[in-house]
């Protein structure tokens, strides 16, 4: 997408004029015309397509079907009509930065070492709470993570061996950490560009986490009768090592099972409903349909109550709230409809579909930014929905996690859980606030794992440009001093002294925890923003299913009703009627919840 001379104009106008005032610092009018100019900014200059690189054994999708027209295919194929493979599962991960720009520096992988920079910049030696947001922001997000990317599993052959310090009683020297599946579509030895790596989930906004990638895992989870999917009683069926099974169930925790319940349950209560209009459809008409509705409900939850929640601005939350609704606003645009086919007036639901200057994909950076496991606490308390007693030992984070899960989800009721988290903190993204269980992160099979190395590791093996190179490809201004990345001077000090001075070595994900001060409201930082400023609205604006076939053709009138109806809040009291005392008196359910407890 090429922009004219008036767009470059705009743009850099807007540019300038927010390094002399913040957009975040102005009224919400003035803000909204800054964060409309960097947004156009960052979509013609920061998408890149990984997929003109040479390719050998490239994903070829299937013949498209007639039902395909109407209906999401398990891997995401044929969403773009013209581009059928585009967003599949098994096709790369774009990039937001010039292919030239993100070669790893094999010369620095380990420098700083990973696990010192783990131990000392992001253990968490005490909670830090965000007190304005509950626990189901944490679950949320991981649940909507496993739905957008997945790099599938490690090498089996090739590791990094990090050194380890005399004193560090890691249990096995050096610190092998498993190198990232690389892409089989690339040549050996391929020279005519930086490496590019799978995404083994489809790139759409499609609920696969719930439904799954390809077509076996979506007939494993099927119930085959009126389109529904399996449960077991009201949990999610067991697969054959006994865990819960779903479309995505890695790094399974409690957190994660309560909301793939609940979003299977609501997926058979959509069958439900369209089998009372139609009655005469097809077990597979009314999966499809369900599906398609079943997304569309997670994205609208995701846009208008759980960013508004974690950005917590008031531009942002007029702006997202906007995205879905336009400018017209919710009552106007769901009262009288549609005016025209642009999004500013009336959303991007049913807008004209865009691809932008590249081929729609997840980016690698794109998933950089959205490393957020210091929401996690480390222990977590159950409670009664009714009188706030307890209902269940305390827990940590080991004893809810993994083969764990399912005592808990078959102890404590569905309410309680929900009632637990919406009365429990998250914490705060910032450093010294990693789980310490996940700094010794032992798996199910025995597998012991340092997760906040292997995210900084990660980072640099795929040529993620560490946090000063990363705020210049966004159009921001470098950093010179460590003081210009805290306000915090005990952190000043420490990042100094880890990166041996040198500013330009200090890692993305160091540098996103650190950055302070942030907008007002915000749980992550301005630099992290930017990649959500250009990627957020894109998975729907490019995504058919959320712009030109967003109609009752596609989606009957009946799904778009329900749809408009739906809500977290609804849901919730939908699939548990004695969380309304809870949630009548909140504005957003990832909020904080009222207590329970008699007075």
């Amino acid at each position: 997408m090429a922009e004219s001379t008036f767009q470059r104009m705009f743009n850099s106008a807007t540019q300038a004029l927010n390094r002399i005032v913040a957009w975040d610092k102005l009224p919400r009018p003035l803000g909204l015309v800054l964060l409309y100019g960097l947004r156009d900014r960052l979509r013609s200059s920061n998408l890149h397509d990984t997929k003109t690189l040479e390719s050998i054994d490239a994903y070829v999708p299937p013949p498209r079907e007639p039902a395909q027209m109407v209906n999401r295919t398990a891997d995401g194929s044929h969403n773009d009509l013209s581009a059928p493979a585009m967003g599949a599962a098994g096709t790369r991960f774009g990039r937001n930065f010039p292919l030239d720009k993100v070669y790893p520096d094999e010369t620095a992988i380990l420098s700083p070492n990973p696990r010192m920079i783990s131990l000392e910049l992001l253990t968490r030696e005490e909670f830090h709470p965000v007190p304005t947001l509950n626990l189901l922001v944490a679950s949320w997000i991981q649940f909507m993570v496993h739905d957008w990317f997945s790099h599938g599993d490690n090498d089996p052959v090739h590791f990094f061996d990090v050194p380890l310090a005399d004193k560090d009683p890691w249990p096995v020297r050096p610190m092998r950490i498993a190198k990232t599946q690389p892409d089989p579509t690339r040549p050996p030895n391929a020279k005519d560009g930086p490496p590019t790596f799978i995404n083994k989930a489809t790139h759409w906004w499609d609920a696969s986490q719930v439904y799954g990638s390809d077509r076996e895992t979506e007939m494993r989870l099927r119930l085959g009768q009126h389109g529904k999917l399996k449960l077991d009683g009201d949990l999610l069926p067991l697969n054959s090592r006994g865990n819960e099974d779903a479309g995505v169930n890695g790094n399974w925790w409690i957190g994660l099972s309560m909301l793939h319940t609940l979003f299977v349950r609501e997926h058979n209560l959509i069958c439900d409903r369209l089998r009372s209009v139609y009655p005469d459809w097809s077990d597979e008409d009314l999966y499809l349909r369900a599906r398609l509705i079943n997304a569309a409900v997670l994205v609208k939850i995701h846009t208008v109550e759980w960013t508004p929640a974690i950005l917590g601005h008031p531009t942002i939350q007029f702006s997202m709230r906007g995205g879905w609704w336009g400018i017209a606003g919710k009552h106007i645009t769901e009262g009288l409809g549609r005016f025209g086919k642009g999004d500013i007036f009336s959303g991007i639901p049913g807008s004209e579909t865009e691809q932008f200057s590249a081929p729609f994909s997840m980016t690698e950076e794109f998933v950089s930014v959205y490393r957020m496991h210091g929401l996690i606490p480390d222990e977590f308390k159950f409670r009664s929905a009714l009188t706030d007693e307890t209902v269940h030992p305390d827990e940590n984070l080991r004893t809810v996690s993994g083969k764990f899960v399912r005592g808990i989800m078959s102890s404590v009721s569905f309410p309680d859980l929900f009632y637990s988290f919406g009365t429990s903190h998250p914490g705060a993204l910032q450093l010294h606030n990693f789980p310490k269980l996940l700094q010794k992160l032992e798996k199910d099979d025995g597998q012991i794992m340092d997760l906040a190395a292997i995210d900084i590791l990660r980072d640099r093996e795929r040529g993620v440009p560490r946090y000063n190179r990363f705020r210049q490809l966004l159009h921001m201004r470098p950093v010179k001093a460590f003081e210009e990345i805290t306000d915090n001077p005990i952190w000043v000090e420490e990042l100094r002294r880890v990166y041996n001075n040198d500013i330009e070595s200090v890692d993305l994900m160091v540098g996103l925890l650190a950055e302070s001060p942030r907008p007002k409201g915000f749980g992550f930082c301005e630099t992290a923003f930017r990649i959500f400023l250009v990627m957020a609205p894109r998975r729907l604006k490019s995504d058919r299913f959320f712009t030109v076939d967003y109609t009752p053709k596609v989606y009957t009138q009946t799904g778009l009703d329900w749809i408009r109806d739906s809500d977290f809040s609804t849901i919730l009291i939908r699939h548990m009627p004695s969380l309304q005392p809870a949630l009548a008196h909140i504005d957003n359910p990832f909020f904080p919840w009222p207590s329970a407890r008699k007075s």
